[in-house]
């Protein structure tokens, strides 16, 4: 008996320990897919997503404490299971602890002084005796040590990147509205006659997309960190940034620019990298994004902002190969994190988060 508890003990050690390297030091993506931290985040995904559900005023409050909550959750297990896997070594061979001379052979014993090592609390009430128990303390001492810099490394690690992703997010605002649309960024820049800004601001998105791949796959719980406002989220961003290089690709050919194909290629290149890191297949967007009388609309909007679209024959097939290239993957990720695609169209009460605050909810602000 002893030697299986033992041995449990051992592998609860390990592949606690590996499951850490591979989700704080690892730099890229794990390919195997029975993992603890994807199961954990699965089982609390599920009843947070419900409850979400259950109460649709208070779904985007409930739903961003998801993502911290998870993390939290993960690190504390973590930390209890290196804890119940070093007291299971030690109950293996004989609880060899003592304190006044009384030897300790309880497996509660054993979590005790598991957990006073392993967070280095040192308060001596318990001590090994035997060269095996002592050498078992000080491994876990030193793993102990070990995490807590890990953690203290990966933490803000987690939240610069968050933060480095809520910028480009909140910077949208202003120029595509809240919640964004393509038609809306082409259009408020075509208003100003600013074309060769609106295609330096996509330009600004491929490193966006390229920081986002560096941090998002090496950490994919950053993809469960919601936006403060309710009508931003970093998806609904992607999707408005593919969505107007697809339009501006398809429907200008004349006036296209490299960048916008590269800015386009990398975008893509996230959402299917992360869809995959999410197990997240393919799952076109439900409803339709763009039907015929979105179109209709588009090419009036358009044409109002002196923009004119080629005709449906030359440009549906180039448009729509394009949207199938990536509709799909952000469908599915639209649908694994619980968050609404952007219309290519503004909504009819489309604002300005910017513009509005709790003393003047309509934000009168004339620019």
């Amino acid at each position: 008996m002893s030697v299986l508890v033992g041995l449990l003990g051992a592998v609860i050690v390990v592949g606690t320990l590996v499951e850490l390297f591979e989700t704080i030091v690892l730099p890229r993506r794990v390919t195997r897919r029975f993992r603890m931290v994807r199961l954990l985040y699965r089982g609390l995904r599920v009843p947070t997503y419900r409850l979400g559900q259950a109460f649709p005023r208070r779904r985007e409050a409930i739903l961003a404490v998801f993502g911290p909550l998870a993390l939290t959750v993960v690190l504390v297990s973590w930390v209890a299971s290196i804890i119940a896997g070093f007291a299971f070594l030690q109950w293996s061979i004989g609880s060899d602890l003592s304190t006044g001379g009384q030897a300790h052979m309880g497996l509660g014993d054993d979590l005790y002084f598991s957990a006073t090592t392993f967070l280095t609390l040192g308060l001596g009430d318990i001590a090994p005796r035997g060269g095996a128990a002592r050498a078992l303390t000080a491994l876990e001492a030193a793993g102990g040590f070990g995490v807590l810099a890990l953690v203290i490394g990966y933490l803000p690690t987690l939240y610069q990147a968050f933060a480095r992703r809520e910028t480009a997010v909140s910077l949208l605002d202003a120029r595509a509205g809240s919640p964004p649309s393509a038609v809306e960024l082409v259009r408020r820049y075509a208003r100003d006659g600013a074309w060769e800004e609106l295609i330096a601001y996509l330009k600004d998105w491929e490193s966006w997309a390229a920081d986002l791949m560096e941090s998002h796959l090496s950490y994919p719980m950053l993809s469960y960190f919601r936006s403060q406002h309710d009508n931003q989220n970093w998806l609904a961003a992607l999707t408005t940034i593919l969505d107007t290089c697809a339009l501006l690709i398809a429907g200008f050919p004349q006036k296209q620019h490299r960048a916008v194909k590269l800015t386009f290629a990398l975008c893509r290149h996230f959402a299917v990298d992360l869809s995959q890191v999410l197990f997240a297949p393919p799952l076109p967007p439900v409803p339709e994004r763009l039907t015929e009388l979105d179109l209709a609309r588009l090419r009036t909007i358009l044409a109002e902002s002196g923009l004119t679209l080629p005709d449906d024959e030359v440009l549906l097939p180039h448009l729509s190969a394009l949207r199938e290239s990536y509709e799909p993957y952000v469908g599915a990720l639209a649908d694994r994190l619980m968050v609404a695609l952007p219309t290519w169209l503004p909504p009819d009460t489309l604002t300005d988060d910017w513009r509005s605050t709790a003393w003047d909810p309509r934000g009168r602000v004339l620019l």
